[in-house]
């Protein structure tokens, strides 16, 4: 019943009355099952509902001043962010730091404090988190809480103590891998089924999404189009493999193509790309060429998977989406040549979720924790 008053908008909040009719529970199982989510302060009533037929009924909305927090670990930053009931994005922050040289327990201990501060940010405005998720690039045993492999981050069955982000918080955090997250987040803006969602970082991941659900196979490894090999004899992943498309279309990798080994801007995330931007409108041939050949294989690796799992649209996130101006034709090129017909030019989009998605996505694991099981917050 939490579900459809989550599912209504300011303009169209229900009563009761209408919830009962929707769910087919009787008035009074709805109004019971009501005074306990508002006991529990995840529902509030907030006016009359003037569209129901005689006296007006009471409208339900969920608490704004209840929020989960999402959270992502990535090679060369840490993200936090707070995320009301109703999905809407409160407060975010990024803040760049190289993770590959410190372990699971210092990158953990860096998390936390920053969760820490943004937790009683949201307190001062009278924003009680709930609980939350956090989002890592790497393969993610969510039943056990352990990465088993996120070989950007030098991890390897890392097992991070979760409880340090959200101390004493009801719901806890749960641990996700960051393209599934993020391929999450997206679902709510795709009206297509089946897509493949790519997330752009140092590395490549992909979420997998099939008849609106992320599908992660027996293993939950599946999606990683990352580690779709473009190349058998290119140069060695740190997955083990080689030729991958990471070792390709990844950020490091494009930015070393483009001539930017070396340089002082690979310093800083955002100015390693601020530079490539700088070169690719310059009309720099080294950096047109590395953004080509990225969105070349990039294409190649979509077009392989595609035929396994029969996805349409694609979804670009991360410095893809950034760099879609310059990869496109080429991208555009490869699917067309390995993939005829299957993918036309309107079904490869750039998200519109920017940096946030996997923050999104893993924030809304918790909210699904809330919206299913709502007993859980009785204290």
């Amino acid at each position: 019943m939490l579900g459809r008053i989550a599912e209504t908008s300011p303009a169209g909040r229900r009563s009761r009355a209408q919830i009962s009719a929707l769910t087919g529970l009787t008035k009074a199982s709805v109004s019971s099952l009501v005074l306990e989510l508002i006991s529990s302060g995840l529902v509030t009533e907030v006016g009359l509902n003037q569209q129901s037929r005689g006296r007006p009924g009471v409208e339900l909305e969920l608490n704004p001043n209840k929020a989960v927090l999402g959270a992502e670990i990535n090679v060369d930053y840490l993200a936090v962010g707070v995320v009301s009931l109703a999905g809407t994005l409160l407060m975010h922050e990024v803040r760049e730091r190289d993770n590959r040289s410190d372990g699971v327990e210092r990158v953990m201990a860096a998390l936390s404090q920053q969760c820490a501060v943004t937790a009683v940010a949201a307190e001062k405005k009278g924003i009680d988190v709930l609980g939350g998720g956090l989002a890592v690039p790497g393969l993610i045993d969510a039943a056990g809480q352990v990465v088993v492999s996120a070989p950007n981050l030098g991890w390897k069955n890392a097992r991070p103590d979760l409880r340090v982000l959200l101390p004493g918080s009801p719901l806890g955090v749960v641990l996700c891998n960051e393209a599934n997250a993020a391929a999450l987040a997206e679902m709510d803006h795709q009206s297509d089924t089946d897509f493949m969602f790519v997330s752009g970082e140092v590395g490549v991941g992909g979420g997998l999404v099939v008849g609106r659900e992320l599908f992660t196979g027996a293993d939950g490894h599946a999606g990683e189009v990352g580690h779709v090999v473009v190349d058998p004899y290119g140069s060695d992943c740190l997955c083990g493999g080689r030729g991958c498309l990471e070792t390709v279309a990844g950020q490091d990798a494009i930015a070393d193509a483009a001539g930017l080994a070396g340089h002082p801007a690979r310093s800083s995330r955002s100015l390693t790309l601020s530079v490539l931007l700088g070169l690719l409108k310059e009309g720099d041939a080294r950096a047109l060429s590395a953004v080509e050949r990225a969105g070349f294989c990039l294409g190649l690796a979509l077009a392989s998977s595609a035929r396994i799992v029969p996805f349409t649209l694609v979804v670009l996130g991360g410095h893809l989406a950034v760099l879609d101006p310059w990869l496109r034709i080429s991208l555009m090129d490869s699917l067309q040549r390995y993939s005829a017909g299957r993918f036309p030019s309107g079904n490869v989009l750039v998200s519109a979720l920017g940096s946030t998605g996997a923050l999104l996505g893993a924030a809304g694991l918790a909210l699904r924790s809330v919206l299913e099981a709502p007993h859980t917050l009785r204290r």
